[in-house]
């Protein structure tokens, strides 16, 4: 029995040792010791304060940027378009009427003054070509006829009255042909042909924005929309209806900010150059103009825009996201990020609040991070402690 025993309590030790060697693993063995799960409730160095150790899972969600200072903007936003620079634009019609045989410009393709943009057969170019050749002619019939007069007129061979029909033919054949010249001048041909084909030419430099001809096309001076359109998309203009009881904050000379939804967070610089005399009686609004220069040509004509006029002397404020905003009650407060980590509740006073961006008189200075993603989150985490 005792020997029995004996071996009972060896098999017994020997059990234990085992399970003691799984449950408690040496080096010897190489596993790793049991890693530490991350504390994720932040210190509190203060009432306004939260700290988060490095490697908090809080931090993935927040985002901060430095504030900057801006122009204050003086009123809301007011709803405009961008728009041709009118003083760089043409938009070329046909002066004349024809079928359109060739195009030689492309959309986008820069032009220089007087370049061809397209080749029309005109049944009226052609005719007012052959007037013209022939009125040529006839003055060059006409001058010499009194050439000759004037030889025997001088020679007392010729009556004066002769003499002076001679020099009376000469004048109506250059009278013909200056006639003649100025019609094909009016039609945009300055001379010369391009075998019998009406050249319809660029009247500015600048780049083709819009076509709306192909060949074998009609053509004709009633056409109700240009058959080209040439401007400079490098400078653009940005057209506002301004209500009546803002017309104040405009005048010419006056900076604005244009945003357009194509480039959320961009704000484009504009220059106002014209207020207009005359209010709509019916939309109670008046038109403005401001000059926009676009050498990027990012923006485009027609893109619906928002303008906010701007101050053009100080004060310039901190503007910031309305993302940033904790409102609590009638109060507005923000985080500041101190250090890495380490994030400050801060009560501001607003000055300005727009469709993105809130500007402040006060609470947070130039060059400070502030909180632009996850706001609530810290709000709640400081509720929370």
């Amino acid at each position: 029995m005792k020997a029995h025993s004996a071996i009972a309590i060896g098999v017994l030790v020997l059990a234990a040792a085992a399970a003691g060697a799984i449950w408690y693993p040496g080096k010897e063995h190489g596993h790793a010791p049991v890693a530490h799960p991350v504390d994720t409730v932040p210190d509190s160095p203060g009432p306004d304060v939260l700290r988060f150790p490095p490697g908090a899972p809080q931090l993935a969600y927040l985002k901060s940027e430095v504030a900057e200072v801006h122009p204050e903007p003086l009123t809301d936003a007011l709803p405009g378009r961008i728009a041709y620079d009118e003083d760089l634009t043409a938009r070329v019609s046909a002066p004349i009427a024809g079928r359109v045989t060739r195009i030689v410009v492309d959309l986008g393709g820069a032009v220089a003054k007087g370049a061809p943009l397209a080749y029309l057969e005109a049944p009226d170019y052609s005719q007012a070509t052959a007037d013209r050749n022939r009125d040529e002619l006839e003055l060059k019939r006409a001058r010499q006829a009194f050439d000759r007069a004037k030889l025997l007129y001088d020679g007392g061979v010729m009556p004066r009255k002769e003499f002076e029909g001679a020099e009376i033919g000469l004048r109506e054949a250059e009278v013909e042909l200056a006639r003649a010249r100025r019609r094909l001048e009016a039609l945009g041909q300055g001379g010369g042909e391009a075998d019998g084909l009406f050249v319809l030419r660029a009247p500015v430099s600048g780049v083709i924005t819009e076509r709306s001809i192909n060949p074998g096309t009609q053509v004709g001076p009633d056409s109700s929309n240009p058959l080209f359109v040439i401007s400079d998309p490098r400078h653009l203009r940005v057209v506002v209806d301004v209500p009546e009881q803002q017309i104040g904050a405009l005048a010419k000379g006056q900076m604005a900010g244009v945003e357009v939804d194509a480039y959320p967070g961009r704000t484009f610089q504009a220059e106002v150059v014209h207020v207009g005399d005359v209010l709509d009686a019916s939309t109670r609004r008046i038109q403005v103009r401001a000059r926009v220069d676009n050498e990027d040509r990012l923006l485009k004509p027609e893109m619906y825009a928002r303008v906010v006029p701007l101050a053009s002397a100080e004060p310039h404020r901190v503007r910031i996201p309305n993302a940033s905003l904790v409102t609590a009650g009638v109060k507005n407060y923000v985080f500041v990020e101190r250090t890495p980590g380490e994030f400050v509740h801060r009560l501001v006073t607003l000055s300005a609040q727009g469709r993105d961006y809130t500007f402040l008189k006060g609470g947070v200075a130039p060059g400070e991070r502030v909180v632009t993603s996850g706001a609530l989150l810290l709000q709640s985490e400081l509720q929370g402690r």
